[in-house]
């Protein structure tokens, strides 16, 4: 594997406690049979089904948080505030010594056993008690009871439901410490309000980190008061784009997001990468250069391109200077332990470089109570005890172990295990959310290989670092602190095989995010929970299937993976007849026609057989639309693949300008030509209005809602 095609990205391993659950709940008769298990997902340590019809939620059902702790109450208003939109209840939150009847109670009193984390669940006729070792436990034990709740308590408007606890019993605790996922803002930066938005996202799957990537050649997205041109110049450019004035954070703004994390029981790990990938430095700070002249700031999408300058004492000493500034700040404003230092992708530096570097980075660290963390790469060079590796390989790594022709990755890994390091696995080939699903995947790359959500979740921490056979592992168990998903933003837009263009779409990031993390996440959030043994794929899918429906009530506009069965059109399982409908009209055959190659346009919804069409998957995850009055296919006209191409009916033959891609968005879907990728598009709001495959825009009269 050639490094400019790739890019990076305990402590002991916690034992699972199973625990005997108290049941304050009426138990049901035994004559009654058991409730079918919910689809939980990270897969609980021990999940029993009960009998009974389980304990329904009511505007008069009370939230009962055991202590006056301010944590644990302030878990409860979250509940409260969790079920809100959907139950239209206001539910109380009270406080108490003991568990009252029709309440859900929140105990913070549980045994030592259950760790940090740990929590049990139980639920019968007359309530739900969730018991842990503090308020951090019964955060996680939240997570586990929306799930227990109808698909439709994710939705922020208020549906009708019975919101029904099915009886249950469950003993969990986590298999790893750290469960992360980074999220890269360098590239593409995310507003406040999206990354507050992917919190909550990753919060519902028990992450507890998110690590920040905060700079990189593209862009500086934190600000720093003494290097004011960080944040003016460095931050003026991203992947694609320049002239930004406001494409970063401010202090205030970073606490808003630290803090918010903290409600929800993550820590954030800030990334200030380096020696390289430190354009956007070398862009705002003359002296990181050996000429003393600022760099212009970058805006494109190649690796390998910068590095501080450390070829002399005079530019060493500018180095550890800004390091310690920046590093300093930084610490200032994260009141986590870690400080994550990059250390990835610096072909042009010498060994005596690398470790000015390192030891610059790490002293400066250090001196803030930090601990340091950097990609595996740091492994070559001295570092401070406690240090945690990030481990970033892939199956071409693994092949080469023991062999006379090891990989620099594997070398780096352990000379990193021979320092004492601890580990954070996110191997490219399994975690990194920006590897495409398939080939039809819009976004991303796949350098490292195609990731479906299979190959995203049948692996093993603990093997990782081992021959294919699993064996040999160069990191010993004891030394893998936890996981880590990591979503890069190299790529954040329609058509990435290529470089963009004047017409390339851009989403927003919130939906590059959720389209590459879902349904990924959750299966690296289950490989850094639930015990190996525990795990097993075709479980999984069930199960994960059945999340489907909550993240389209949530918002989510998810990756409907084709192996997986997602359920209905709330799932986006489309199969079968739908309306297709956008600015209020839906797509027809004109007067019902079945003569091959009448166009279709859109006009007013009544119901007809010419506004229908069946739905049917295809093996590669694409949908053939046949319309219900005429039984031909919707088709781009001759197969074309230019903008502006008539959509038409035509016989049915199968092939690629007769499928098309549903892409959830917020709002409705996209459905793009597999064999173009473009996209589904009307001309107006208007009655008889032309139907044709255009570029993607992210125009609403490309948005539509198949009902």
């Amino acid at each position: 594997m050639h490094w400019s095609f790739r890019r990076g990205r305990r402590l002991v391993v916690l034992a699972s406690v199973a625990v005997t659950l108290p049941l304050t709940a009426v138990p049901s008769p035994a004559s009654a049979a058991p409730a079918p298990a919910a689809a939980v997902v990270p897969q609980p340590v021990s999940q029993l089904a009960g009998q009974g019809p389980g304990f329904t939620l009511t505007a008069a059902t009370r939230i009962a948080v055991l202590s006056g702790d301010s944590a644990s109450v302030g878990v409860g208003t979250y509940l409260a505030d969790l079920l809100a939109p959907a139950t239209g209840y206001t539910l109380q939150v009270v406080g108490g010594t003991s568990a009252p009847a029709n309440a859900v109670v929140l105990d913070p009193g549980g045994p030592e056993s259950l760790g940090a984390e740990g929590y049990t669940l139980s639920s019968g006729g007359s309530g739900v008690v969730v018991r842990a070792r503090g308020a951090q436990g019964l955060f996680r034990g939240v997570q586990t009871l929306r799930q227990l709740l109808p698909a439709a308590v994710e939705s922020r408007t208020r549906q009708s439901a019975s919101w029904t606890v099915a009886p249950t019993e469950i003993s969990d605790s986590p298999r790893y410490e750290y469960r992360g996922v980074m999220l890269d803002v360098a590239r593409r930066f995310f507003p406040v309000a999206q990354v507050k938005r992917y919190i909550d996202e990753a919060a519902a799957y028990k992450i507890n980190k998110l690590h920040l990537h905060l700079t990189d050649d593209q862009g500086w997205r934190i600000a720093v008061d003494a290097l004011p041109n960080l944040t003016k110049v460095g931050a003026s450019t991203q992947s694609g784009f320049t002239g930004g004035t406001d494409w970063y954070y401010t202090a205030a703004d970073y606490r808003e997001i630290v803090s918010y994390a903290a409600s929800r029981f993550m820590t954030v790990v800030p990334e200030i990468d380096g020696p390289g990938h430190t354009r956007s430095a070398l862009a705002s700070v003359p002296e990181l250069n050996c000429d003393d002249r600022a760099k212009a700031p970058y805006s494109g999408f190649d690796v390998g391109i910068s590095l501080y300058c450390l070829s002399d004492q005079k530019h060493k000493d500018a180095t550890r200077s800004f390091l310690q500034t920046v590093i300093k700040a930084v610490a200032a404003l994260t009141p986590g332990p870690y400080i994550h230092l990059g250390g990835d992708e610096t072909p042009q530096a010498t060994s005596e470089q690398y470790d000015s570097y390192v030891k610059a980075a790490a002293d400066a660290t250090a001196a803030e109570k930090k601990t340091v963390m950097g990609w595996h790469q740091l492994g070559q060079s001295p570092l401070p005890a406690g240090s945690l590796l990030q481990y970033w390989g892939e199956d071409s790594d693994r092949r080469s172990i023991g062999t006379t022709t090891e990989t620099t990755s594997v070398g780096e890994v352990r000379k990193g295990v021979a320092q004492g390091a601890g580990f954070i696995m996110s191997p490219s080939d399994h975690a990194y959310l920006d590897m495409k699903y398939d080939a039809s995947t819009p976004y991303g790359l796949s350098w490292s290989g195609y990731v479906p959500v299979q190959r995203s979740y049948e692996w093993d921490p603990a093997t990782v670092t081992g021959k294919l056979d699993g064996t040999g592992a160069i990191v010993p168990a004891q030394k893998i602190a936890g996981v880590e998903a990591a979503l890069w933003a190299d790529r954040a837009y329609r058509g990435s095989s290529a470089l963009p263009n004047s017409s390339t779409y851009w989403p927003a990031p919130q939906e590059y995010a959720d389209f590459m993390s879902f349904p990924r996440l959750p299966a690296l959030a289950e490989v850094g929970w639930s015990p190996q043994s525990a795990r097993d794929w075709n479980d999984f899918r069930q199960r994960l299937a059945q999340h489907g429906p909550r993240w389209t009530a949530a918002g989510i506009g998810f990756y409907a993976a084709p192996d997986i069965a997602w359920p209905g059109p709330s799932g986006t399982g489309l199969d079968g007849v739908h309306t297709l409908t956008t600015g209020g009209k839906a797509l027809d055959v004109p007067g019902s026609s079945t003569v091959p190659g009448t166009r279709l346009v859109t006009w007013t919804a009544h119901g007809g057989a010419n506004q229908k069409w069946s739905f049917t998957r295809q093996s590669d995850g694409t949908y053939t639309l046949v319309n219900q009055a005429s039984g031909l296919c919707a088709d781009v006209s001759g197969g074309s693949t230019s903008a502006g191409a008539a959509v038409a009916q035509w016989t049915c033959t199968g092939n690629t300008n007769q499928r098309w891609t549903a892409t959830p968005v917020s709002g409705g879907y996209t459905l793009a030509s597999a064999k173009s990728g473009l996209l589904l598009t009307t001309a107006s709001t208007a009655d008889d209005a032309l139907v044709t495959q255009q570029a993607a825009s992210g125009s609403a009269l490309q948005r539509w809602t198949i009902g």
